[in-house]
């Protein structure tokens, strides 16, 4: 990381930026690009080590992606406001992000709806004791992302808190 100063590696404080993120984009292998796809998700701790959780459709190229390759990278950012500093005539966005790698496994059978009744929908209120309709849940795809590299920073006003 360049800006070493802006650099947050309390792994406390990288959880509650992760907290505040709705969507993580997805980086996945595709031939010579790489693809980039947004997606809501919910996060847990599990044995110390963060793991992300996302759903789809059984089906596509964001699914077809991550069945091939097995792994990914993300990113997840707060933007929090843009300043424009007169006295300097500099413009900047403040900001949380966070980044890193994960390994890809797909959940089936009785884990899959755990996670999708206890860890994805109870990620927000309006949705934790929402009754969705369970016939979908065999369409459905849901993979945990298990993180294997973490970094994160922001750019935040001098003073103000991480």
């Amino acid at each position: 990381m360049r800006r070493k100063d802006r650099e947050i590696t309390d792994f406390e404080k990288i959880l509650e930026m992760v907290d505040e993120c709705e969507i993580v984009r997805l980086g996945l292998a595709d031939g010579e690009f790489p693809y980039i796809v947004p997606v809501n998700f919910a996060s847990r701790l599990e044995d110390g080590q963060l793991a992300l959780y996302v759903h789809g459709a059984r089906a596509g190229r964001k699914y077809e992606l991550m069945r091939r390759n097995g792994r990914c990278s993300f990113e997840m950012d707060v933007p929090v406001a843009l300043e424009c500093i007169e006295e300097r005539g500099d413009v900047t966005m403040r900001y949380k992000c966070v980044m890193g790698t994960a390994e890809v496994t797909f959940l089936e059978g009785e884990e899959k709806q755990c996670a999708l009744d206890q860890i994805i929908m109870a990620r927000h209120e309006e949705t934790r004791n929402f009754p969705y309709q369970k016939s979908l849940v065999k369409a459905t795809a849901v993979a945990r992302l298990r993180v294997t590299e973490l970094s994160a920073k922001a750019n935040l006003r001098v003073g103000e808190p991480d």
